[in-house]
C-alpha cells in the first residue's frame, strides 16, 4: 500500500516537472514589421516584416482591417521582442486591440499584442502620415 503512494507521488511529480519542462522551452527573437494603413471609417491594412528566431530570418506578411473613427493613412515601422513562441510559426495568428491615435507627420508608436497561440509582441516605432484613429483593430500576421 505504502508502495503505491510512493509511485503515484513519483508520477505526479514527473507530470509537474514535465509541464514545466515545456513552458520553459518557450522562447523569444525579433520582429521588424511595416504597416500602411488607410481608411475612411472602415480602414484596411496590409504590410510585411521578418522575424528573427534562433538565428534564421523568416519573412511575414500582415493584413486588417479597422472599424469606428478612421481616417487618412499612414506608414508605420514597428521593432521589437516576441515572445513565448516555441517555433516561427507560433507568431502567425490574429492579433485584435482597441486603441485610439492621431498621426500628422511623424508619431511615435508603442504597443503590445497577443494571439491565440500566446505569442505576445512588444513593439514601438514610428508612423508617418496623416492619421486620426479611435477604433477597434485587427491584425493577421503570417509566415511567407
Amino acid at each position: 500500500m505504502k508502495l503505491a503512494s510512493t509511485v503515484r507521488a513519483a508520477c505526479l511529480a514527473i507530470a509537474a516537472l514535465a509541464g514545466l519542462s515545456t513552458t520553459a522551452l518557450a522562447d523569444s527573437g525579433f520582429v521588424t514589421l511595416t504597416i500602411y494603413k488607410a481608411g475612411w471609417i472602415i480602414g484596411g491594412s496590409g504590410g510585411s516584416g521578418v522575424l528573427n528566431f534562433r538565428g534564421r530570418t523568416y519573412g511575414l506578411s500582415t493584413g486588417g482591417l479597422d472599424y469606428g473613427l478612421v481616417f487618412g493613412g499612414s506608414k508605420t515601422v514597428l521593432r521589437g521582442r516576441v515572445s513565448n513562441i516555441n517555433r516561427p510559426s507560433d507568431v502567425a495568428g490574429v492579433y485584435g486591440a482597441a486603441g485610439a491615435g492621431l498621426a500628422v507627420g511623424r508619431g511615435a508608436r508603442a504597443i503590445v499584442l497577443t494571439n491565440q497561440k500566446g505569442a505576445v509582441l512588444e513593439l514601438t516605432g514610428h508612423q508617418v502620415g496623416l492619421m486620426a484613429n479611435a477604433d477597434l483593430s485587427g491584425l493577421a500576421i503570417t509566415m511567407r
